[in-house]
Order: structure tokens, then C-alpha cells, then sequence
């Protein structure tokens, strides 16, 4: 297993042009010192609009200061929107490539569609067209990427005969990965032999292992995959903060672990009730019934550190202890283990503090 940095780029309130920059410089610092540490690769989110949970909206020029910085360092999109206008087909591939060039052949490709009111309301998105876009939109990324030249007239997005450049560097182009949290995601992202991006926070590995099964058996059927090759790899993340004694890691992480799952779980019930409003079915967004549901029971205000801590549903505390818990997600067979380290509100000298630990003692565990 390999371990990834992940990040939302929080932003605490009252927001600043200096709080806001400090973000960004220490998420640059970070992932340049995660590789002097020996982790394998650093993702981010796109998200619009989410006040404090995620100010990262352009990932790709994160992506590029990094890439300058570095050498070795994967860097992956966690994920990039696919419906429109978020981002149109040929501007996802010209991004993609362009990064993959600069950074001699590192990128990742995550792919999504978005789970939130506030992102797709904000863009005048129908929640109904969001899977039909995120699958034409990965055929059309895939034929710029592979063809000399490329024409399409789908139903979401057309274009005449042009050249899209340039073409990525790794052959034949950067692995693909879906984001999902469904069960059915889960299986129509393995019969795609696309790499898997298993969504879910605050959940135990052996939960996660079930959905990966899932994803395993219908990747194994995989004859036609939706890019040029099948990437049989699983990958989902985990908050986490490790530091020299379990109290200490537990005082540092408490506040931003119980904030992150019950803020993300809010926004995606909107959804739920916003297509309520629409009188629409809920379809491929029946779990953000279950979030809503979770919401207005209080189920969501009783999630505490300690049950996190009993459920193995996050990493913290000394290396051993961390060693121990990375283990089940190994178990669970991920093959990538994101890791967000700083889910709200953790300082930068703490980020740090777990970058180094995890990096000289955890992942050679997994070596």
C-alpha cells in the first residue's frame, strides 16, 4: 500500500487574503517536504464555493508550483469535475496533459461529477445529467488524449475535427481514476477498468473492504475499458494526524475530525433535499438521502473522536498505533491511502509533525 497526501485546503472564518495565502503556501511546503519523506504522491480536491471546508477551486496551478518543486512526487486530481460548465471535455485534457508534461509523466487522473447543492446549484447544473456527463466527458478526454486528431457530437458536447494539444507525456495516457460512495459506483467504476477512488469518511476499513470487493469482481470482467488500458487500483482516504504520544494526537486532531464528516455530510444531504424540491428521483444520489436522514435525526451531532477512534474510522495517534490502523486499510485492499491531514482547522508545524512521522516510520512498514 502507498500512502498520498489529500487535501481540501480549508479555511477558517473570519476569511483574509492572509489566511488565504498562508493556506496555499503551506499546502506548497508540505508537499514539497512529503517528498523528501518518501510519500508516493499528493491530491486535491476541486471544489466551488464551500465556505471554511474547501477553498480549493483551481487545483492545476497548485499542481504546476509543485511540479517545479519536485521530482519524484505523483500528483493526482482528487478529482476533476466533469459535468458542464464546471469543465469542458478538451480543457481537462489539455490540463492534464500540459501537467503531465512538466512534471515528466506524474499525474493522476481523478474524475468526478460533484455531490453538493451549493457546487451544482451554483453552476446551474441538473443533478440528473451529472453521470451522463462524467462518462461522455472521460470518452471524449480519452480520444484528445490518444488521437492525433479528434471530432465528437454526443449529446452534452460537440466539436469538429481539431488537433487538442498537447498530448500527455505517459503512454498512452495518465491512469484514470472515478470517484465514488454508492455500491453501484463502486461496481460501474470497476466495469469501466477505471482505478477506483472509494469516497467515504468516518466509515471503518471493513466497510470499505466490502465496496473494494465489489469494485474487484467487476473490474476481473473488465474486456472494453473506457481508457487504454485497465488500472486495477484501489484508492480511498483517511483523516489523519500522528504525533509522538497518542494524547497529543488526539488533542491536535479532535475539533477538525468531528467538524470534517458532520460539514460533508450536510452539504451532500442538500442534495437530497434540493431534488425533493425539484420533485426529481434521487437516483445516483440516494445516499445523500441517508446523509439528510442522518442530519435530521442528530444522528450527525453524536459522532465524537472517541467513536472515530473505536470504529478505526481514522489514523491518529503514535507511529505504532498508526502502523497498526494502516494496516486494516491494507487489509481491506486499498492499494493508495489518501490521507488528509489537515481536515479544518490542524497548524502547519502539526501537518508537518505527521508528514515526517508517517514518512520515517509508518511507510516503511508498507515498503
Amino acid at each position: 500500500m502507498k500512502f498520498a497526501l489529500f487535501y481540501e485546503i480549508p479555511v477558517t472564518r473570519p476569511f483574509t487574503k492572509e489566511k488565504e495565502r498562508a493556506a496555499y503556501q503551506n499546502t506548497l511546503e508540505e508537499a514539497i517536504f512529503a517528498e523528501e519523506m518518501g510519500w508516493h504522491a499528493f491530491w486535491t480536491v476541486e471544489h466551488h464555493f464551500l465556505e471554511e471546508y474547501s477553498h480549493c477551486s483551481n487545483p492545476e496551478v497548485l499542481y504546476g508550483a509543485i511540479a517545479s518543486r519536485t521530482e519524484r512526487i505523483r500528483l493526482g486530481y482528487g478529482v476533476r469535475l466533469m459535468p458542464a460548465p464546471y469543465n469542458h471535455p478538451v480543457r481537462s485534457a489539455e490540463s492534464a496533459a500540459v501537467l503531465d508534461l512538466i512534471s515528466n509523466g506524474r499525474v493522476d487522473f481523478g474524475t468526478g461529477r460533484s455531490a453538493t447543492r451549493i457546487e451544482l446549484e451554483g453552476f446551474g447544473i441538473d443533478p440528473a445529467d451529472t453521470r451522463s456527463m462524467w462518462l461522455e466527458a472521460m470518452e471524449h478526454i480519452v480520444d484528445c488524449w490518444t488521437n492525433e486528431y479528434s471530432e465528437f457530437d454526443g449529446k452534452h458536447w460537440q466539436m469538429p475535427r481539431r488537433r487538442v494539444q498537447p498530448k500527455p507525456l505517459q503512454d498512452p495516457h495518465p491512469p484514470i481514476y472515478g470517484a465514488t460512495t454508492s455500491d453501484e459506483g463502486h461496481v460501474q467504476v470497476g466495469e469501466l477498468g477505471l482505478g477506483l477512488c472509494s469516497f467515504a469518511v468516518g466509515v471503518p476499513p471493513e466497510e470499505i473492504g466490502r465496496k473494494i470487493a465489489l469494485y474487484r469482481a467487476a473490474i476481473a470482467g473488465c474486456k472494453d475499458p473506457l481508457g487504454r488500458f485497465v488500472n486495477n487500483s484501489a484508492a480511498t482516504f483517511t483523516m489523519m494526524n500522528v504525533a509522538p504520544t497518542e494524547q497529543e494526537a488526539r488533542d491536535v486532531a479532535t475539533e477538525s475530525f468531528e467538524w470534517y464528516p458532520k460539514r460533508g455530510a450536510r452539504m451532500i444531504g442538500e442534495v437530497a433535499g434540493w431534488m425533493e424540491e425539484r420533485k426529481q428521483e434521487l437516483g445516483n444520489y440516494h445516499y445523500a438521502a441517508d446523509m439528510k436522514q442522518h442530519d435530521e435525526d442528530g444522528s450527525l451531532d453524536l459522532l465524537t473522536m472517541d467513536i472515530l477512534m473505536d470504529m478505526n474510522a481514522c489514523v491518529c495517534g503514535t507511529p505504532e498505533q498508526a502502523i497498526e490502523q494502516c494496516k486494516r486499510y491494507e487489509d481491506a485492499g486499498i492499494d493508495l491511502l489518501l490521507c488528509l491531514v489537515n481536515p479544518f482547522d490542524i497548524a502547519h508545524d502539526k501537518v508537518m509533525q505527521t508528514i515526517e512521522l508517517v514518512g520515517k516510520h509508518v511507510i516503511p512498514e508498507f515498503s
